[in-house]
């Protein structure tokens, strides 16, 4: 099931914030993590390595694709979104490398820069391709903490200023409560992925 760990209020996004923030969720009980999926946040990467070296770390791939089309004229959008389905839907890493030549063969000369989006982030794309399908769906994107996000919007749009971070925390903290109570779904084929997850991590799950 899904939850919600911490609330966290911070001046600004830094390395340093991260490990504050990850140190946080260690002391208070969070031992280990199988992965991570986030977006391309400054210093999050570096901070979850020292907090937590065992875990792997995802990039959102629909912010991948959405950086990669940013670079993409209108015209050529919807072929060019078609064309690489093929690369993070493909069944292993070697196909998935295969099928971003293939793209860079194809689309590299007129959007070079749509490309080499993956190819200097790959590390962080490629964890998800030893998943099956099931696993992947869990961690290929973060749009679960961005609906989250835009409910905290919703609540604090309407007040410009808070007299002091403890007020908007306890705005947040009861907002999260509303939104948990309606994350009642289990994940599809749940019975599936803890066993192949229990083969991959063994003793740290």
């Amino acid at each position: 099931y899904k939850d919600i760990l911490s609330i966290t209020v911070g001046a600004n996004e830094t390395s340093k914030f991260w490990l504050g923030m990850l140190n946080d969720l260690k002391n208070r009980g969070v031992k280990d993590v199988l992965f991570f999926c986030v977006d391309g946040l400054p210093g999050f990467k570096e901070a979850i390595q020292a907090v937590y070296p065992q875990a792997e770390i995802q990039r959102c791939v629909i912010h991948m694709l959405r950086n990669s089309f940013k670079y993409v004229n209108y015209n050529d959008l919807k072929k060019f979104s078609s064309d690489f389905k093929e690369v993070y839907n493909a069944p292993n890493e070697t196909a998935a490398l295969t099928e971003l030549e293939n793209m860079k063969e194809k689309w590299g000369k007129k959007y070079p820069y749509a490309i080499s989006n993956w190819e200097n982030n790959w590390e962080d794309v490629s964890s998800f391709f030893q998943f099956s399908n099931d696993i992947r769906r869990i961690m290929y994107t973060t749009n679960i903490i961005e609906g989250l996000n835009r409910q905290y919007r919703k609540v604090t749009k309407t007040k410009s200023v808070f007299p002091s971070d403890s007020a908007l925390e306890k705005m947040l903290y009861l907002a999260s409560e509303n939104v948990v109570k309606k994350w009642t779904q289990r994940y599809r084929n749940w019975d599936q992925v803890l066993n192949q997850l229990i083969v991959l991590y063994g003793e740290r799950l």
